[in-house]
């Protein structure tokens, strides 16, 4: 594996660790080998030193000396730019040597770790010294991070431009939400239990919240995140590929073709509801108390301008268009310095019709609900009413929780190493094509036009689940968010 942009934040605190518990949980080949590419002059023994301070500091699983040097005797790291023809060929005949030292096949998976704006440099550069192009009985493949993207036509341009040099089943678009194990949980808990699949439709479902929500700020991230905002990082990549999951028929099989087919078919299938003054809602968030700290506001941030209109806080409602989900709305909402860290999707169901208890028995009965939780404890919660104990007849709701730390005594791998072993085996069902991009983009491209041309988002204070807005758009059909 070569890794591009190897000394940037996710190499150093994801990417790495999550390669070093692969091979200390024995999910590599012997003859496995990291290469990094950077502008840093860098010896082998630098560049081992680096991966392994990061793999001390991230690892997931124990420091073991063997598994160590078992791994550092396959890293090299070449220096060079991403326009230099002379570096890219030294990192040719570097992976060409490695075939024949470690026995590595012609077997090659280039990660692109860097900014958008480079992959043309890079993809041309591989094209050009041939690395791109596989030899007979072996594979090439390219890995690329999230933003796929600012809209629908750049998203085409961008695939476009990947898919020029690599075929589309040698592309592997990362979405790390999608590595999460709660997240493939979805797909057992639908499936593989008769329990769920006959409610999981209009005739039973009321409406469907997925939130991801951060209690951080910006911090050093405000000049980057300034012109992205909540919508374009969060909804239209991870929120919608959840809601694609909830959503989809159950497949022919779990093989990437079919799987990926039925996610299409959803995100087809799905559009914004109108008018979006009332269904959508954005906000920034202004200083306040995050638990026992007073942070400062988003336009305090250091290098954020005081004037910009990009949202922190973005929620919207989408309708599913089909047989199964038609008149069900799906609230997405994301945002930061909100009143707790917590990604989950929340099935409500509608209200029994006939409550023979009446109002005064029922009065603290809610909707029944299924809720899977993403991050961070994670697990599956049924909410449903039960008696109080007593001579008299009260109903209110109770909780059913199942948490995977308490049923299962194996920790649960990082994303990334879950997403990195199927890159090398050619395990696609967990990655975005093409195709599910641009629809996303689709579907959002409206809603950030809107945006766009009606004013400012409105505030909302630290440690608060956003703006009123956002209250309002469930409000004026009766519903409320739920406050996890």
């Amino acid at each position: 594996m070569v890794i591009f942009g190897v000394t940037g934040d996710l190499a150093r605190k994801k990417l790495l660790p999550a390669i070093y518990d692969l091979a200390n949980r024995g999910l590599l080949p012997a003859g496995f080998a990291l290469v990094g590419y950077g502008r840093r002059d860098w010896s082998k023994q630098d560049f081992e030193d680096y991966v392994c301070k990061a793999v001390k500091a991230g690892a997931r699983t124990e420091f073991r000396e063997n598994v160590w040097k078992r791994l550092a005797e396959g890293m090299h790291f070449v220096t060079g730019n991403f326009d230099d023809d002379a570096a890219f060929d030294q990192l040719e005949n570097t992976l060409t040597s490695l075939d024949r030292e470690r026995g590595t096949g012609g077997n090659w998976a280039f990660y692109l770790s860097v900014p958008p704006d480079y992959f043309a440099d890079v993809c041309h550069q591989l094209q050009r010294s041939g690395m791109a192009q596989p030899g007979p009985g072996s594979w090439r493949r390219v890995i690329i991070e999230k933003p796929f993207g600012h809209d629908l036509d750049s998203a085409h341009e961008l695939n476009r431009l990947v898919n020029s040099v690599f075929p589309e089943d040698a592309v592997f678009r990362i979405d790390h939400y999608l590595g999460k194990e709660t997240v493939q949980n979805i797909m057992a808990l639908r499936f593989a239990n008769q329990l769920f699949d006959p409610l999981w439709n209009v005739h039973y479902i009321d409406h469907v919240q997925i939130t991801m929500a951060e209690d951080i700020g910006l911090g050093g991230r405000a000049g980057y995140y300034d012109g992205i905002g909540a919508a374009r990082d969060v909804i239209q990549n991870h929120l919608l590929q959840l809601l694609a999951l909830v959503a989809m028929e159950e497949p022919v099989s779990f093989n990437p073709q079919e799987l990926q087919t039925e996610k299409v078919k959803v995100l087809r299938s799905t559009t914004p509801v109108y008018p979006l003054s009332k269904t959508t809602a954005r906000g920034q968030y202004t200083a306040g108390w995050q638990g026992s700290e007073y942070v400062k506001g988003l336009r305090e941030e250091e290098g954020f301008d005081a004037e910009s209109n990009t949202e922190t806080y973005a929620a919207c409602t989408l309708e599913v268009n089909t047989r199964r989900w038609a008149g069900v709305p799906f609230y997405l909402r994301t945002g930061k310095r909100l009143g707790r860290r917590v990604t989950e999707i929340a099935l409500v169901f509608k209200r029994a019709p006939h409550q023979p208890f009446g109002d005064a028995v029922a009065s603290e009965l809610g909707q029944n609900a299924v809720v899977i939780r993403v991050q961070p404890d994670e697990g599956v919660l049924m909410r449903f009413g039960s008696k109080v104990p007593g001579s008299t007849m009260e109903v209110r709701d109770v909780n059913m929780d199942f948490s995977y730390s308490e049923a299962f005594t194996e920790e649960s791998p990082e994303a990334y190493e879950r997403l990195i072993l199927d890159v090398l085996l050619g395990e696609s069902s967990l990655f975005p094509t093409n195709e599910e991009v641009e629809l996303s983009w689709k579907i959002l491209d409206p809603i950030l036009e809107y945006w766009a041309d009606h004013g400012r988002p409105d505030d909302y204070e630290a440690g608060t689940w956003g703006p009123a807005s956002a209250d309002k758009m469930l409000g004026r059909q009766g519903r409320t968010w739920r406050r996890p």
